[in-house]
């Protein structure tokens, strides 16, 4: 898939111990949620073991980007995230420059 153009919200944050049912939970209604917004493109999304994950959302524009970060539940879902579940996280938004794959992601 070519991503040149598009914008890359890269999400890389440390999960605390707590409430693993609510967060899958959050999650799965944020990445549903998301897939229903205009300008949506995808997820990718990892963990690991320590509770580092990154979750890369895939935008046709940054309005679109921008209007995904200014919706209520997922403002409020954010909110929560910080509250409950994680210690720390870091946001950086990027324009895909260049962009090739190989072999298959599934």
């Amino acid at each position: 898939m070519d991503r040149t153009g598009q914008i890359a919200v890269i999400f890389v944050s440390q999960r605390r111990d707590s409430d693993a049912e609510g967060y899958a939970r959050a999650a799965e209604a944020m990445e549903a949620l998301a897939a229903q917004q205009p300008g949506y493109r995808g997820v990718d999304s990892a963990r690991g073991a320590d509770g580092l994950g990154i979750t890369v959302s895939w935008w046709a524009d940054e309005a679109s980007a921008r209007a995904w970060r200014a919706h209520p539940e997922h403002a409020a879902i954010r909110e929560r995230g910080r509250a409950e579940w994680y210690s720390a996280y870091e946001v950086a938004v990027a324009e895909v420059a260049r962009s090739y794959m190989w072999g298959d992601k599934s």
